[in-house]
């Protein structure tokens, strides 16, 4: 077996809710959407966007502080059209990056480029299955 093989679990509670611990020890609810029964926390579909912009904003952030870039901060929203059938994956995601504050706007485009093209693997993940984009903006 491998020596850096990761893994989780997954244990229903009840109904459409189950907890999800990951390899570090660290759980998180999930639950089904509403209309499903569920809505007690977030859907495991959700939680792929969430994961998305976790990893790059992770390394964005990352690499500005290792390029010594000031910022006052960084949100990301992500969005994206899923297919009409089953499994329901997505047509296409956008990412949408907003800094706030940052000194050298082109050190940030560059950060955020490093993340999609080498080091974000969920976003290399999502691109095997859906048209993956990325948008910034600069906000004072």
């Amino acid at each position: 077996m491998a020596e850096n093989l990761k893994r989780a679990r997954v244990k229903w509670v009840e109904n459409l809710k189950f907890i999800g611990t990951s390899n570090s020890g660290r759980s998180i609810a999930m639950d089904a959407s509403a209309d499903m029964g569920g809505g007690s926390s977030v859907t495991p579909g959700e939680l792929v966007f969430l994961a998305l912009g976790g990893c790059t904003g992770v390394d964005v952030v990352s690499i500005l502080n290792k390029m010594r870039v000031p910022f006052r901060d960084l949100r990301i929203e992500i969005e994206g059209e899923p297919v009409d059938t089953h499994p329901k994956t997505y047509k296409w995601i956008k990412i949408i990056y907003h800094f706030y504050g940052v000194s050298e706007p082109e050190k940030a485009r560059q950060a955020v480029q490093l993340s999609q093209d080498k080091y974000c693997s969920v976003s290399a993940i999502v691109r095997e299955s859906a048209d993956l984009t990325y948008e910034i903006v600069f906000e004072n």
